[in-house]
């Protein structure tokens, strides 16, 4: 790992030269290398670097094309777990995908209220581990509260604050859910809400965006500013990705929602 961290002392001028040369071969050791003449610099460039590729994006300037870097993780383990990083973004779409499954649909099933949050004085529960969920015809749903009727009120706000444009009727310990006719205006409700719900995994996308980039400038002091360049536009790479993907998904949710 020692060696590879001061290899990358000699990326600036590895990584400018042309594409053609990069074709006709490695070059030779940079003056320098801890590596032996050639053999050892053919050994670790391959592995450590990081080829930038053409993007087919354009920069700022006119007729320019945008780098791209590819970073090997297992080079740069010591420093940040870059798989890691690609897991917790995924996570983030996962989660956005979830949401829009369960929570914004225009077909109606018992499932939509499942994972509605209610808050009691014992602490925040699912509303299908407090109350028993059934459809009793397409446009009502009925939560039976009878295993724990004190969380009735409280289970009634939550589904009132859902911000499915649900408002339950209470009767003792059962609680009545009319579903709202699937009107245009509806359609029109649950494609923001759509909207609402990307943004908000987009800030979850940044946080974590955001803790490994700061986990990167811990070794500012340890490594090159350019692994450190590097390893931050790489992260921003796979950031740009994740919302470019999250932006896929709400437009085909609003296009499904509005028809």
């Amino acid at each position: 790992m020692a060696m590879a961290i001061r290899c990358f002392r000699h990326l600036p001028s590895l990584l400018y030269r042309s594409s053609f040369a990069m074709i006709r071969g490695l070059p030779q050791a940079p003056a320098g290398c801890p590596a032996l003449p050639l053999d050892g610099c053919r050994q670790c460039v391959p592995q450590m670097l990081l080829t930038r590729q053409l993007a087919t994006k354009k920069a700022k300037g006119k007729g320019q094309t945008q780098a791209r870097v590819n970073i090997s993780a297992a080079l740069v383990e010591d420093i940040i777990n870059l798989e890691e990083t690609s897991e917790d973004m995924q996570a983030v779409v996962e989660a956005l995908k979830e949401d829009f499954s369960r929570n914004l649909s225009v077909r109606t099933s018992p499932g939509v209220l499942d994972h509605i949050i209610v808050v009691t004085k014992d602490g925040k529960f699912p509303l299908n581990q407090l109350g028993q969920i059934s459809q009793k015809s397409p446009q009502l749903l009925i939560v039976n509260m009878t295993n724990f009727p004190e969380s009735t009120a409280a289970a009634t706000k939550a589904i009132r604050e859902n911000g499915m444009n649900l408002n339950p009727e209470v009767d003792g310990t059962i609680i009545r859910v009319p579903i709202p006719k699937v009107t245009r205006e509806h359609r029109e409700s649950l494609a923001k809400l759509a909207k609402q719900s990307t943004n908000k995994s987009k800030e979850a996308l940044r946080k974590v965006r955001s803790k490994s980039v700061n986990q990167v400038k811990k070794f500012k002091n340890k490594v090159s500013e350019d692994t450190i360049w590097l390893l931050e536009k790489q992260i921003q790479q796979m950031a740009d990705s994740t919302a470019a993907e999250m932006d896929k998904l709400l437009a085909a949710k609003t296009k499904e929602l509005l028809g």
